[in-house]
């Protein structure tokens, strides 16, 4: 008997951090959601990790406007996921434990169904309390176990052993889960290393438990790593889609479709409706700017494991700041950043340490300068590292940074978010609601609180389309079935751009439902 694999459409959201930054207007990219849900399609990735940041910081729009809107478009029965990072949920810094409460609580709110939530370190620790408020906010928790290949010559983590040593001490810790993911930020894992995790997974889980992988394309091996996972007891996992699949994203749709042909496993599709869906897709995003390194495959990142989500993220950086020049060198070295620094996954927030000390090591000499990430991580305050950091390195960051080596809880001293959140909107006359609440806590850095900026209109668009200003498609016209009430919005929201004249409407059909494109020029 066949059997059907089930997978998660993450175009729109890893897809837009992997290839734009995460930076992508929501008006630009709805039409082409409800094209999707036409094709058939029941299981999107709808916002968390950078996608809740980016909206504020660089659209100049919120985030849960944009979930609201994801909910509306896709009706009340589509299962809509979003991303957490264990004790930093969606934050820049890790939260206190009444923020990491608040984040699940207002992600019900705003329409999200699952929460995928992962540790970089494989922190079991980190993941006990904030899946526990994941569920008790009535959402389905999908508890993660992270993984990526280690540099040349590393060994003692991340080979199947600690994989499935993780998440037995998952099974252990009695945190609650609706189902398990294995989740490759970098894409680097050897096949045959996901074969042997997933093989002995699924004897440790039984029959009946979901069992998912998500990967990425960067270095050309996620189709094979999915073909091995799936041979080995995986249920489910994440695809993208033209114009937003391969490269730094997701492993495309029709990759997976075709290399499961004559064999036992099917994803059940139909090819001709995801197509058409595929064309309104690329019509919505046509005015976007694909950077080069997005679309190709990078085999670099197998000795240096950078995630397809933060690399364009960084390159993006370096650009904007005229050093994109010296990008292969620090690739380079963040191979020894990982290898010296404890072994934690590379994705976020780890995988922008890595990024982040490797820059610093190519540009000021190496470790003149610790940054504040990466020393942070080495001293213990984001938790416990597969394996101990190299000594030399701790010495560094305690000696720069002035602060001892930490082992114990890092939320367990916070002091709690919402009363300093809510003193900080009262004394700048802002709403106090439970979402600009967690948008002071969640955007709060040490240069400033970007979340108080977005709320009171101080910010800059920076969105990687030819005329930002320009929106790439007119609302589509009703489904015939009913869309789901879209929720309360957001206390403060901001105004779309204005659009650009002389635009022309053509109509798209999919599936039998027509959708207004709009044309500028």
């Amino acid at each position: 008997m066949t059997k059907k694999i089930l997978f998660q459409d993450t175009s729109f959201r890893d897809g837009f951090q992997s290839i734009f930054g995460a930076r992508a207007f929501t008006k630009d990219f709805i039409p082409a959601v409800e094209a999707a849900v036409a094709a058939g399609i029941t299981h999107f990735e709808a916002g968390g990790g950078a996608r809740f940041q980016a909206p504020f910081l660089y659209c100049g729009e919120s985030a849960f406007d944009m979930m609201d809107a994801f909910r509306t478009a896709v009706g009340p029965d589509i299962r809509l996921q979003t991303l957490a990072r264990g004790i930093n949920v969606v934050a820049l810094e890790q939260q206190p434990a009444d923020m990491i409460d608040l984040h699940a609580k207002m992600f019900k709110k705003h329409g999200m169904t699952r929460i995928r939530n992962f540790d970089a370190l494989n922190d079991v620790n980190n993941l006990i309390y904030s899946g526990q408020c994941i569920v008790d906010a009535g959402l389905e928790h999908e508890v993660v176990v992270t993984m990526m290949e280690l540099p040349r010559g590393c060994s003692g983590a991340h080979d199947p052993e600690f994989y499935v040593e993780t998440l037995r001490q998952i099974l252990d810790s009695g945190v609650p889960y609706s189902s398990v993911c294995f989740k490759d930020a970098s894409g680097t894992s050897n096949p045959r290393k996901v074969h042997e995790t997933f093989k002995a997974a699924r004897k440790l889980l039984g029959d009946k438990v979901e069992l998912r992988m998500h990967t990425h394309e960067t270095c050309g091996t996620g189709i094979a790593q999915y073909i091995a996972a799936i041979e080995a007891g995986c249920d489910g996992v994440c695809v993208g889609r033209a114009p937003l699949s391969g490269g730094t994203a997701q492993p495309d749709l029709f990759s997976l479709w075709h290399a499961l042909k004559g064999t036992d496993y099917d994803l059940d599709i139909d090819v001709e409706k995801i197509m058409e869906a595929n064309v309104v897709a690329k019509e919505c995003l046509k005015d976007y700017e694909f950077p080069p390194e997005a679309l190709g495959i990078d085999t670099d990142v197998i000795f240096s494991p950078m995630p397809g989500g933060a690399l364009t993220a960084n390159t993006l950086m370096m650009r904007e700041n005229k050093t994109f020049h010296r990008y292969p060198e620090v690739i380079k070295a963040m191979a020894e950043c990982v290898a010296r620094g404890g072994y934690g996954t590379s994705v976020t927030p780890v995988s922008q340490f890595y990024f982040q000390q490797a820059y610093a090591n190519v540009m000021l000499g190496p470790w003149k300068k610790m940054t504040d990430g990466y020393g942070n991580m080495v001293l213990g305050y984001y938790g416990k590292t597969p394996v101990a950091p190299d000594p030399e390195i701790v010495r560094i960051a305690s000696e720069q940074m002035k602060k001892p080596v930490f082992t114990g809880d890092p939320i367990k001293d916070l002091e709690p978010g919402i009363p300093k959140a809510r003193k900080v909107l009262e004394d700048n006359n802002l709403p106090v609601t439970d979402e600009n609440l967690f948008i002071i806590g969640a955007l709060a850095t040490k240069g400033g609180n970007k979340g108080l900026d977005f709320l009171k209109g101080n910010f800059k668009i920076s969105v990687p389309k030819k005329d930002p200003n320009k929106p790439a498609a007119a609302a589509p016209a009703p489904a015939p079935a009913a869309p789901a009430a879209a929720p309360a919005p957001t206390a403060v929201s901001v105004a779309a751009p204005a659009g650009a004249q002389h635009a022309r409407t053509y109509r798209v059909s999919v599936s039998g439902k027509s959708f207004d494109l709009q044309v500028e020029g």
